[in-house]
């Protein structure tokens, strides 16, 4: 999963990142309201964490625009800004949750996960496909009842394409969700944690679309 952060204060947006790092999120974090716009104008995100008090460009303009280009994806916003009012715009604008600062760690990730699961149209933060089975709170993976250690890049390529059984991911597409802005990109990364996977989950549990992606057959067996 991948989350732009768009925090101003350096404190505040160092211990988030760490934690969303530390539960096996890829984040990109940027400081100012253009910068934080531009990225999600280009990029592909799961999430958005928007603080309202940004340089340059408010965080309520940045939602405002997002919504008017038809953008789905979820977003928190955390601010400081704790009056009703605030809440209400910001809800009124388009945010799925409005977390007011300071606040605690281990809430803002249940917020998170709560988020991604409305996004996916589940209820429960479990999934089942064939023999394999997802806890997405914990992010652990069982084969046949027993469970099975993934590596976190091995980790976030099966959850993006679990998330979307039967969809097909293209190479880049599982990479922005593996790695983060600065990280080295070795050139046949996807391919190394598929075939590790495959060892781990089954030889069909990833299937490949030559020259197109990587997709998890649905549970009714459609592709």
């Amino acid at each position: 999963m991948r989350i732009l952060l768009a925090e101003d204060d350096n404190m505040i947006g160092s211990a988030v990142r760490e934690a969303l790092l530390q539960d096996g999120y890829v984040v990109d974090w940027l400081r100012d309201g253009p910068r934080a716009d531009a990225a999600l104008a280009a990029g592909d995100y799961d999430l958005v964490l928007l603080d309202l008090g940004l340089p340059g460009k408010e965080g309520l303009d940045i939602l405002r625009g997002l919504r008017a280009r038809r953008k789905t994806l979820p977003v928190i916003i955390i601010t400081a800004r704790d009056a009703v009012e605030s809440r209400v715009a910001g809800l009124d604008a388009g945010a799925d949750d409005y977390l007011v600062k300071p606040f605690d760690l281990d809430e803002l990730a249940a917020r998170i996960r709560s988020a991604l699961r409305r996004s996916a149209g589940r209820t429960g933060p479990g999934l089942q496909l064939g023999g394999v089975a997802l806890d997405l709170a914990r992010r652990s993976v069982q084969r046949d009842g027993a469970p099975v250690t993934l590596s976190a890049r091995e980790y976030a390529i099966v959850e993006a394409l679990a998330l979307r059984p039967g969809a097909i991911l293209s190479r880049a597409q599982l990479e922005e969700r593996m790695y983060g802005w600065g990280e080295e990109i070795e050139s046949n990364a996807v391919e190394v944690h598929i075939h590790a996977i495959r060892r781990k989950l089954g030889a069909e549990f990833i299937r490949n679309v030559r020259g197109v992606g990587y997709y998890i057959p649905r549970p009714d067996g459609a592709a």
